[in-house]
């Protein structure tokens, strides 16, 4: 919901009406003077995610559940039991929802990987990139980088080829 489908929805929307005005002269539309504005979808984006946040976090309170936030690990208590920050939890059935982080080779690994961000930053940028390179071909790399050139960064995407020996 915060850095994954939502907000990859609404930048691929946002493209889709991007391409719709370029295309709007073909079916006797007069468009000039129209403009974008990373900085309003970036708004009202990161609003529509906090929304949906509330209401989500509402609805599991309705519901009498309770959420605990904080790093967790499974006990070797007999019952199901998980410690999160010095406190047991013990319950029949256990959730944890652990989320993600992308993995980040440091600049021995690949030099001047510090200069770039994961897929996670491309939700935090508070202006269109006039160019763009994207590493990756999986999907979340090639909607990203039709999203950015789309929306008018000059993009290109970097793709592993292993050579035939």
């Amino acid at each position: 919901v915060n850095v994954g489908c939502v907000p990859k929805k609404v930048m691929w929307n946002t493209a889709v009406h991007a391409e719709f005005v370029h295309d709007h002269a073909d079916y006797g539309f007069e468009t000039a003077g129209v403009k974008f504005n990373w900085r309003t979808i970036k708004e009202k984006r990161d609003a529509y995610v906090r929304r949906l946040n509330d209401i989500y976090e509402n609805n599991v309170k309705k519901a009498h559940i309770d959420i605990i936030r904080g790093y967790g690990k499974f006990t070797a208590d007999p019952e199901p039991t998980i410690e999160v920050e010095g406190k047991k939890y013990t319950a029949p059935h256990i959730l944890i929802a652990t989320g993600g982080r992308p993995a980040v080779p440091s600049d021995s690994e690949i030099p001047g990987a510090s200069l770039g961000m994961t897929s996670d930053g491309f939700f935090d940028l508070e202006e269109l990139p006039r160019r763009s390179v994207i590493v990756g071909a999986g999907y979340i790399a090639v909607e990203i980088a039709g999203i950015l050139s789309t929306l008018g960064s000059k993009s290109s995407l970097l793709i592993r080829h292993d050579k035939v020996v």
